[in-house]
């Protein structure tokens, strides 16, 4: 059973200051630019006045992660279209900007940018909404207050770092903004950024429950607050710190490697052990509201009527696979063949896609009879990336065998039973077991938002991307939303080389 059904219809507007338009919670296919204000207008007084008041105004944060912006196009675009292991799919005449994002010739202008910009935004106000008004509030308990605010803090971090990676510097927004500065706030450092969610993130780890109950299933826990700071201290290179985060989940006994790879990204088996952080998406008969996750339409197989044929895995993607990898399956649903679950996929039709992701895929009988999948979870973070985070800050610290440890259990997991594929990683070379590590993290997280950023943060940008036209010292980051700069009347300013 699905938890956290979320209605945010009646609570969106109340909880959140300002207005935002375009394509932001659409349930049809548009491509649109979104606009707004960069981040608006004060809040609402009048929602804070119950416990029950504070709870739907966290709800509203979660069922805000499902919109369009955090998981349709904007998100694509942003956060897949520009790696190696994704194309962007369809035919060639259908939403041919996602091209420019491929082949690095994106503009300013371009919409999606603002769109993933203003959806970012748009749950950081949500957040700091909670965080001005709960912890006034006589009527919410002590632990309820600080559970409330550590939900709306890993929230707002998890935006933060969205918005870093992809933009660099942006404004840093923790109250809701009252004054007209404030409500037109410059940019900030990225290493500013940084610290503000990596302090968000250690109040979230400790005030945030270990585990919850299965009628709360979607809640962030510790393990979530955890997972992202690892993730964090990743991209920051604090070795020592994405081992510690790390070694905590593990020790903690509250996940596991799920059997089968296939498997754990079914509807039936959303929320199991291996999920530490799942944005919940529902389909509810005759309710829009809660059915508007269009994560797994916008990817769906086109040819066999469930979807659009969005953001499909590459050649390059496949080819990356170890011979019998049955993780390829769990990845790559092809053309032509039968799936797991038994589904026929249709052969494409001329100029359609060969391939579809995978993990999006929901039966076509229940895609059909479900608002296009609108019931899949997307998974946000994984137990088995906190595994190989934890080779690889092993791995740069030296310490070779645990490294080691860490990366058998993700292969095993993927190996099963077969003694001849997936051989174990016996290598004692520095260099050599990060290439090996940097592959399993390829393959295990393919089409799951991180290849992108990963190739990034390792270096690799130019040798991995250049072929495409990726350049140094500009593709690091894309530009800043000119529509962003434009309603700030200029004080937000343009990366560089855009």
């Amino acid at each position: 059973m699905k938890n956290l059904n979320i209605n945010i219809s009646k609570y969106k507007y109340a909880v959140i200051g300002f207005a935002v338009t375009g394509m932001i919670a659409s349930c049809s296919k548009s491509f649109t630019d979104a606009s707004s204000n960069l981040l608006g207008q004060p809040a609402a007084t009048t929602l804070w006045q119950t416990s029950s008041d504070a709870e739907k105004a966290v709800n509203s944060i979660y069922g805000n992660l499902r919109s369009y912006a955090n998981l349709g196009f904007p998100a694509i675009a942003i956060e897949c279209t520009g790696s190696d292991d994704e194309d962007k799919g369809s035919v060639a005449s259908d939403a041919t900007y996602l091209n420019q994002y491929n082949n690095y010739t994106v503009t300013a202008s371009e919409g999606q940018l603002s769109g993933f910009w203003v959806g970012q935004y748009q749950n950081i106000n949500f957040c700091n909404q909670v965080l001005d008004h709960v912890d006034t509030m006589s009527t919410v308990t002590d632990a309820n207050k600080s559970r409330f605010l550590a939900e709306a803090r890993f929230v707002r971090a998890w935006s933060y770092f969205r918005l870093v990676r992809a933009f660099g510097r942006v404004p840093l927004i923790l109250h809701v903004p009252l004054t007209s500065d404030e409500q037109n706030p410059s940019q900030s450092t990225a290493a500013i950024v940084y610290d503000s969610i990596e302090n968000d993130l250690n109040i979230a780890a400790a005030d945030l429950p270990v585990s919850v109950s299965a009628d709360q299933k979607g809640r962030a826990t510790s393990g979530a607050a955890l997972a992202l700071h690892a993730k964090v201290a990743m991209y920051l290179q604090k070795w020592q710190d994405v081992l510690t985060y790390t070694n905590t989940i593990i020790n903690s006994g509250q996940y596991s490697l799920f059997s089968d790879y296939y498997q754990q990204f079914r509807i039936a088996n959303e929320n199991n052990s291996e999920s530490i952080f799942e944005v919940q998406c529902n389909y509810v008969l005759n309710n829009s509201d809660l059915s508007n996750s269009q994560y797994s339409q916008i990817q769906g197989d086109r040819d066999a009527s469930v979807g659009w044929g969005f953001n499909v895995p590459t050649l390059n993607l496949v080819n990356e696979f170890e011979t019998g990898d049955p993780r390829l399956t769990g990845t790559v649903m092809m053309a032509g063949t039968v799936t797991p679950s038994g589904d026929s996929v249709p052969n494409a039709a001329a100029g359609a896609p060969t391939r579809y992701n995978m993990k999006t895929y929901v039966p076509f009988a229940i895609a059909k009879a479900t608002n296009s999948g609108a019931d899949q979870n997307y998974r946000a973070f994984r137990y088995s990336d906190v595994l190989l985070m934890n080779a690889e800050a092993n791995n740069e610290l030296g310490n070779t065998a645990a490294a080691l440890a860490s990366l058998e259990k993700v292969r095993a997991r993927a190996r099963g039973t077969s003694t001849t594929i997936l051989p174990q990683v016996t290598t004692t070379d520095q260099t050599t077991l990060r290439t090996a590590i940097w592959h399993e993290r390829r393959v295990e997280l393919a089409m799951e938002n991180d290849r992108y950023f990963d190739v990034i943060r390792q270096g690799r940008g130019t040798a991995v991307f250049g072929p495409n036209g990726w350049k140094a010292g500009k593709n690091e980051v894309w530009p800043i939303p000119q529509l962003q700069i434009d309603n700030s009347g200029g004080v937000l300013t343009q990366n560089s080389g855009y």
